[in-house]
């Protein structure tokens, strides 16, 4: 789509906002839907909110700082299919209103995706300092669960749906420098997989694990040295955020319908590569 094209309720469309995949009877597959989706004012939140709302769904999108979401649910689409709730994830009254405000806009709320994620801190585990370790949790894996349980005993409980966590390949193995981070994402993926379980079989709840990905989040790990970086994956290229975002989309479609407790990992190869 080109910002020649509008979308189907009139509004302008944007250069990177992808075409929809049809179901077999031609509709978008995943029109009727609503989409939650934290962390979205940018990078690959705000990717994940573009193809979902390209596939059909109507999105609550959720960040931070108010001025740059709102920024970005004006340029996501008009009010008819995009609601922006500023917040914070780790505030379980920004997640309880979030979710309240999403069901009586939309009626419903079918898709949680728990992209909101912090770093304070690199370096090695023992000189991060106590509380930049409990800080980098509790917006990584505590709130996560708190989204969880909002979305679930509003909707999801009684009515069924997808959840997706956005983890990281740091969240697989050791990451040197890294290593804060990386266990909360490891903290992530276990819980994934255990609310596949508990949660079952009304909701599915899956992730995915990215490399690194042509972000302002993950600059650090790429700037003023991307074709180094870059070597080591054998698809050479870094992943950009919609290399997630269709991955997203699928995970949450009923094309992933038999698919529950898993961690997709998205790194054009990196992790094939011996250390």
């Amino acid at each position: 789509m080109t910002t020649s094209d509008p979308r189907p309720d009139g509004t302008p469309g944007h250069p990177d906002e992808p075409v929809p995949i049809p179901t077999a009877d031609g509709t978008p597959r995943l029109a009727g839907r609503v989409a939650l989706v934290t962390g979205a004012g940018r990078g690959i939140g705000l990717a994940i909110a573009r193809r979902l709302l390209a596939e059909g769904a109507r999105v609550c999108v959720t960040a931070r700082h108010a001025e740059p979401l709102a920024e970005a649910a004006a340029d996501l689409g008009g009010p008819d299919r995009v609601l922006a709730v500023p917040g914070r994830s780790h505030d379980a009254e920004h997640r309880a209103e979030a979710v309240r405000r999403t069901v009586e806009r939309f009626g419903r709320l079918d898709v949680l995706v728990n992209n909101a994620g912090t770093n304070p801190v690199r370096g090695p585990l023992l000189t991060a300092g106590l509380d930049a370790v409990r800080k980098t949790f509790e917006v990584n894996v505590f709130a996560a669960l708190g989204w969880v349980s909002e979305a679930h005993q509003a909707w999801l409980g009684e009515h069924g749906g997808a959840v997706l966590n956005v983890a990281s390949i740091a969240g697989l193995d050791t990451s040197p420098g890294l290593g804060v981070y990386g266990a909360s994402k490891a903290a992530l993926i276990r819980l994934t997989g255990q609310l596949a379980v508990e949660l079952a079989p009304r909701v599915r709840v899956n992730a995915v694990a990215p490399a690194v990905v042509r972000t302002r989040f993950a600059a650090a790990l790429y700037e003023g040295r991307e074709d180094r970086v870059t070597s080591a994956y054998p698809l050479g290229r870094l992943g950009d955020p919609a290399d997630v975002a269709s991955a997203a989309a699928f995970l949450v479609s009923d094309d992933a319908s038999w698919i529950t407790g898993q961690t997709l990992v998205l790194d054009g190869g990196h992790t094939l590569r011996p250390a």
